[in-house]
């Protein structure tokens, strides 16, 4: 069981990382360091199509990712 979640973790860690490198920088140049993204906070800026798909998968892979490491993290501690 603890091999079996430890491939899904990998797994789920390398689909984080290829989806936030697929996602379009939001702030670029000199105005994003300015604003610090205060834009997208406020809701300025609103997400469609694929970039909202994009936002999405990376929240639920991170719930994931987070979730597996707390789950394996228990199972090692039992072995």
């Amino acid at each position: 069981m603890e091999v079996v979640l430890k491939i899904i973790l990998v797994i789920a860690s390398l689909g984080l990382i290829a989806v936030v490198l697929l996602q379009q920088g939001k702030s670029a140049g000199l105005s994003g360091a300015i604003s610090g993204g205060a834009e997208h906070l406020f809701g300025k800026q609103k997400a469609r199509g694929l970039e909202l798909f994009l936002a999405r998968l990376t929240m639920g892979l991170a719930v994931a990712f987070f979730v597996l490491s707390l789950v394996v993290a228990y199972f090692v501690q039992q072995t």
